[in-house]
């Protein structure tokens, strides 16, 4: 286990390294504060409450067992009931509309003016899809946030699954009981099912959210690829303990449960966890450290060798949710039409951009916007791509250079709710492939198109 430190925030922040681990941390103003040979002790150092906080049944494999034990100022259940309050643009209903199989593409979304409206992290939540049911624990939803104050005196946590949070305009400051991180675009974060977080701005904010309903996230195993590559565990970073003693007249606690929204009062601020120890906790990861593995012969490989993230259904291989990226990287491929190929899937496909232009669409799919790519909708290259990579000489070039596109892929049909369906929705996307036109003769096996023999590069 490392420690890392970052100086990203005016106070520096410091990071516990790798995924998964098993980590023990306590804030350096209490020294000691975690108990020595037991969970808990009859009186915790400092007088702190031992409270556990289980992500998995207690009877799990211990391979997958999660779990972590926090030590406290004031346990979490010391607030007044939850009273339901307005969910806002947070919905999980996925009847609002009608289905339909088209591809979908959103301008990038609106961020409210601070002068015209103030906007917080949750506040500014709005569903775009989703599927499945929190109370059956299946399923997923996509989120759009959008949002330019910062939540003072509130925090949030979902009962219903893990957060996984992609920046795309200005970076968040994220306080959550386990310690504090700061995640930039082109890095990303996971808030677990559980686990109370606020979100600190300066400014103006975008991003996307990934709500799984079933099970946890974890980097996909690399079989061939052997002990090294894509994601590595060392790149993940957990914040040490940090707390804040804080009373106030109003505390407001919001939970999302069973799909709705619900809030708590309480007088003291929950970020009170002097120390804890356990292998459940957020992480940070920043998509730059991502090792490509990639053709170096021909062919274009499935976009599953861009995987980061995995959360698993029931059926082996398949997933919930895979969070996959489209970094920079080197195109060598001989005798091969080099972007992602035309395309029918029996998964969903939904795209976001965090900065640049991506290669198969450069014009139309714009930061902070989005597409949707349904169960077996067909898609792929627009025509302006198609034709530039029929013809162009295949020599070794950088490809997405200073870009940075992500898919959340998912085994679930996704439905889009009525706010997706009425905001920033692209109504000429369809235009995109309208120009591709029929090279087919039957007397000429390569006319139109030459004909590259494979060669050999020096670097």
């Amino acid at each position: 286990m490392q420690m890392r430190k970052t100086t990203k925030m005016a106070s520096e922040l410091k990071y516990l390294s790798g995924f998964g681990n098993e980590f023990a941390t306590e804030d350096a103003r209490c020294p000691g504060a975690l108990p020595k040979g037991q969970n808990s002790p009859q009186v915790c150092p400092y007088g702190l409450y031992a409270e556990q906080l289980s992500g998995t049944a207690f009877t799990a494999p211990r391979e997958g067992n999660q779990r972590s034990w926090l030590y406290r100022i004031r346990p979490s259940a010391l607030h007044n009931p939850f009273k339901k309050i307005d969910s806002g643009l947070m919905s999980n209903n996925w009847d609002e509309v009608d289905p339909t199989p088209n591809q979908l593409r959103w301008h990038p979304f609106d961020i409210p003016k601070v002068e015209e409206r103030k906007v917080d992290f949750v506040e500014g939540l709005a569903t775009v899809c989703g599927a499945g049911d929190s109370k059956s624990r299946s399923g997923l939803a996509v989120y759009i946030y959008t949002c330019n104050t910062s939540m003072e005196n509130k925090s949030f946590y979902s009962s219903d699954g893990d957060f996984l949070i992609v920046p795309q305009e200005r970076g968040l400051s994220i306080t959550t009981e386990f310690g504090r991180m700061r995640v930039e675009p082109n890095e990303i974060c996971v808030i677990q099912q559980g686990i109370r977080f606020s979100v600190a701005v300066s400014g103006q904010a975008r991003g996307y959210v990934l709500e799984v309903f079933s099970g946890h996230f974890q980097i996909p195993s690399l079989g061939p690829i052997g002990a090294n590559g894509l994601a590595n565990p060392r790149d993940f970073l957990t914040p040490v303990a940090w707390y804040e003693d804080k009373e106030v007249p109003e505390y407001l606690v919001i939970n999302k449960y069973q799909g709705h929204m619900f809030s708590a009062v309480q007088n003291h601020s929950p970020f009170d966890v002097v120390a804890w120890h356990g292998n459940y906790a957020p992480y940070k990861y920043d998509l730059s450290n991502f090792m490509v593995i990639n053709s170096v012969s021909f062919d274009h490989c499935d976009p599953s060798i861009f995987t980061v993230l995995t959360c698993q259904s029931l059926r082996p291989g398949t997933a919930v949710a895979d969070f996959v990226i489209f970094p920079p990287r080197w195109g060598v491929a001989t005798h091969t039409f080099r972007p992602p190929y035309y395309h029918r899937n029996c998964m969903s496909e939904f795209m976001g951009l965090i900065h640049g232009q991506y290669e198969a669409k450069e014009e139309g799919f714009r930061p902070g916007g989005a597409t949707l790519h349904s169960m077996m909708t067909p898609h792929g290259p627009d025509a302006k791509c198609f034709e530039k990579a029929s013809t162009e000489e295949l020599v070794p070039r950088r490809v997405a250079e200073e870009t940075q596109s992500f898919m959340f892929e998912s085994s679930f049909s996704m439905a889009v709710t009525k706010w997706a369906n009425e905001n920033k929705i692209d109504t000429d996307y369809y235009h995109c492939w309208q120009p591709l036109q029929k090279h087919f003769d039957p007397n000429s096996e390569q006319k139109g198109l030459k004909d590259k023999q494979p060669k050999t590069y020096t670097f």
